[in-house]
C-alpha cells in the first residue's frame, strides 16, 4: 500500500506544497518539514501560467486560484524611455483557448495559502531547520537544529537555492551572486489612484541593462506589484534583502517613462534582493533522496517561471512514482530527472538571458506545455 511509504519533504514553499498535495492525493504518507516558524503574507507577486494552472486543476485548486487572481489580457513589453510597445503577447481568452488554461498574476502569500489548503495541519511541521541528513540504505535519517530526529523512506529536497539536501548529494558550495539585484514593492490601489496614469495589468519596462516588471496581484486590482532587475556589482551584504528607497529607485530608473516615475512616487516601501544562481547540477537524485525546484535549478526571475518549474517538477516526480512504483524507486527518480532536466535547463537559460517576451514571439512551448499529456521519455539502460 502507498500509505506504508513515508515521504519527508524538506521545505514547504510552492514546490514543496505541490509535491506534498500530489503525493497525498496518490495515497502516500507525507510530512513536510519547514524551517520558518510560520508563514506570513509576504509582499511579493507571482505569475502562474497555463502550464501550472493545469497542474492546479489536478490538485483541485485551479478555480480558487483563478477567482482571486488578476487575469491580464496581454503581457506588454515597452521601451523604458520612450514607452514604445516592443511586444504584445496575448493572454486572457487567447490563453484559455490556445493553451488550455488561464494566465494569472497573484500575491504569492495568497497563492501559498491555497496550495497548502488540501493538507492537514499535522502534515506540515514548522521550526524544523535541517542540520544533517543520512541515507542509511533502507531509510533516511534527518536531524534538526532543535535536536529532534525523524526518519522517512524517501526525502524530497524542496529547500531552495541553499538546499541542505543538495549539499548532502553534491557537497557544500555557495550560490553565485549574479551581479544583479531586484527591487520589490507592493503599491495599494489607493496610492495608484492619486496618479493620472494608465497602469496596465501586466507590463515589463525595458532598457538595455535593466527592467521593471509590473502587474496586479488580486482580481480586485487593489494591489500593484513591481520587481526590477538592475545591475549592482558591489553587493556585499550577507542578508537575504535590505531596505531600499524612492531615491535609490529614482536613480536606478532615471529617464524612464512618466508611468514608471509615477510608480516610484507611489512607492511607500521597497526592498532590494540579490539575485543568486547556480550552474546546472550534474545530478538531481541519489538513492532515496531527490531534489526539485531551486534546490536543483535556481534561476533569475526574469521569465516569471521559477516557481512554475518547481511545481512542474513536483507534478512530474509524482507522475513518475505512480508510473513506475516505489518498489523500483531509483528508476522512478531517474525517469523524473530524464523528463524534467531539458525543459528546466531551457527555462533556466532563457530566464537568465533576460530576453523572454521582450520582442514579439510565440510562448507556446512554455505556456502550452501540458505535463500530464506529455509522453514520458524513456531512460536508456
Amino acid at each position: 500500500m502507498n500509505s506504508e511509504k513515508r515521504f519527508a519533504i524538506i521545505g514547504a514553499g510552492l514546490g514543496g506544497a505541490a509535491v506534498a498535495v500530489l503525493l497525498k492525493q496518490a495515497g502516500f504518507d507525507v510530512t513536510v518539514y519547514e524551517r520558518a516558524p510560520r508563514f506570513s503574507r509576504l509582499g511579493a507577486g507571482i505569475h502562474m501560467g497555463p502550464n501550472v494552472m493545469k497542474i492546479f486543476r489536478k490538485m483541485g485548486i485551479e478555480e480558487k486560484v483563478s477567482l482571486m487572481s488578476s487575469h491580464p489580457d496581454y503581457w506588454f513589453s515597452r521601451d523604458g524611455l520612450t514607452g514604445e510597445y516592443m511586444s504584445r503577447i496575448p493572454l486572457g481568452e487567447f490563453a484559455l483557448k490556445e493553451y488550455g488554461a488561464a494566465y494569472v498574476t497573484v500575491h504569492r502569500g495568497d497563492l501559498h495559502d491555497v496550495m497548502l489548503s488540501p493538507l492537514d495541519e499535522t502534515d506540515v511541521i514548522f521550526n524544523k531547520h535541517l542540520e544533517s541528513i543520512e541515507d542509511t540504505g533502507n531509510e533516511v535519517l534527518m536531524t534538526f537544529a532543535d535536536g529532534t530526529e525523524a526518519k522517512a523512506d524517501f526525502v524530497i529536497g524542496a529547500d531552495g537555492i541553499n538546499s541542505m539536501v543538495r549539499e548532502n548529494l553534491l557537497g557544500k558550495e555557495e550560490p553565485t551572486y549574479s551581479g544583479w539585484v531586484a527591487h520589490r514593492a507592493l503599491i495599494t490601489g489607493e496610492q495608484l489612484a492619486k496618479f493620472d496614469h494608465d497602469f496596465e495589468d501586466c507590463i515589463k519596462w525595458w532598457t538595455e541593462d535593466r527592467h521593471m516588471m509590473v502587474y496586479y496581484t488580486t482580481g480586485r486590482r487593489d494591489e500593484y506589484y513591481y520587481v526590477t532587475g538592475v545591475p549592482d556589482p558591489d553587493w556585499n551584504s550577507s542578508a537575504s534583502f535590505v531596505d531600499s528607497s524612492r531615491e535609490e529607485m529614482r536613480e536606478a530608473f532615471d529617464g524612464y517613462h512618466g508611468t514608471v516615475q509615477a510608480l516610484i512616487d507611489a512607492t511607500e516601501s521597497v526592498t532590494k534582493w540579490p539575485l543568486k544562481n547556480r550552474n546546472p547540477l550534474p545530478l538531481w537524485r541519489r538513492n532515496r533522496m531527490v531534489l526539485l525546484g531551486d534546490a536543483c535549478h535556481p534561476m533569475k526571475p526574469h521569465m516569471a517561471q521559477g516557481a512554475a518549474m518547481a511545481i512542474e517538477d513536483a507534478a512530474m516526480l509524482v507522475r513518475c512514482i505512480e508510473e513506475v512504483g516505489l518498489s523500483n524507486f531509483e528508476t522512478a527518480f531517474e525517469l523524473y530527472e530524464a523528463n524534467r532536466k531539458d525543459r528546466a535547463t531551457r527555462v533556466q537559460t532563457t530566464s537568465n538571458a533576460n530576453t523572454w517576451l521582450r520582442t514579439q514571439e510565440d510562448p507556446a512551448w512554455c505556456f502550452g506545455y501540458d505535463l500530464y499529456n506529455e509522453p514520458l521519455k524513456n531512460i536508456s539502460k
